[in-house]
């Protein structure tokens, strides 16, 4: 009997479709996944700004969650916006009862318009309880520097900060460069082992770069999903999100950061 890559994505919906749930929906389906979702939120949102938020009860969470673990099952999850520290104890907590693996954290905290989408109490909560369940963490160089409580800008300063954020996070670490100021956009990732490997790719002139970082973290959980490595999952999805940001580039899409184009698969 035939079966599915089973991705599951915990995260806020966006309602012009460019990132959150909508996005990792969208990467899982190009990628060859079965997509399941967990909505934390509601956001009004289009191409220009975050105009409202209306969070999910942790208890209504809690019983999504339960309705596709207890039925259903995940080979891979992505985690995005969580936006309280309740949120996260719940999230957490229905994750270890379910003993589930292969999860990829990506620490929303700040929208592609600059709207924040996370409590400042709960970055607190999120290492402690999240950081320690995931498989990957995926932080861009803003977020990494609130979590480690130093700038890091350059290039130089992301492999002392992946290796800080391993005192909480047992699992690997993607540093994001897209806020690098050079040529080229470089990630940088952290395994438990203390390897390192490096992702480049230049840098694309577009507007269409809304949702980058969910699809990127939703194209590493369809990896893990399809039982590829980390590296291998963190490596297909690099180049997914450049094509997808190449690919979009042509399109024009509301009146500010547009979306990529998510339907390219680098692994079929």
């Amino acid at each position: 009997m035939k079966t599915y890559a089973r991705a599951l994505t915990i995260a806020g919906s966006d309602s012009g479709g460019g990132a959150g749930i909508q996005a990792d929906l969208k990467t899982f389906a190009a990628l060859g996944c079965y997509g399941m979702s967990v909505l934390t939120a509601l956001t009004a949102q289009n191409t220009q700004a975050v105009t409202g938020i209306l969070p999910v009860p942790p208890a209504f969470i809690a019983e999504q969650l339960k309705a596709v673990l207890g039925d259903i099952g995940v080979d891979a999850v992505k985690i995005g916006m969580l936006h309280s520290p309740e949120v996260i104890v719940q999230v957490a907590k229905t994750l270890r009862e379910f003993a589930v693996t292969n999860i990829v954290l990506d620490p929303v905290m700040v929208a592609k318009s600059g709207d924040k989408l996370l409590q400042d109490e709960a970055v607190d909560a999120l290492k402690s309880q999240l950081f320690p369940l995931a498989t990957v963490i995926t932080p861009n160089l803003p977020e990494t520097s609130v979590l480690v409580g130093r700038p890091v800008q350059t290039a130089d300063e992301m492999l002392p900060a992946a290796r800080d954020l391993a005192n909480w996070c047992p699992g690997a670490i993607l540093v994001k460069g897209g806020h690098l100021d050079t040529g080229e956009s470089t990630d940088l990732l952290y395994l438990p082992t203390g390897e390192q490997h490096r992702f480049s790719s230049g840098r694309i002139q577009t507007v269409n770069s809304h949702g980058t970082g969910c699809t990127l973290s939703s194209a590493i959980a369809a990896g893990l999903a399809k039982r590829r490595s980390v590296v291998e999952s963190v490596s297909g999805a690099k180049t997914y999100v450049t094509r997808a940001l190449q690919t979009g580039a042509a399109y024009r899409l509301g009146a500010g950061h547009g979306p990529v184009h998510h339907f390219f698969n680098v692994w079929e």
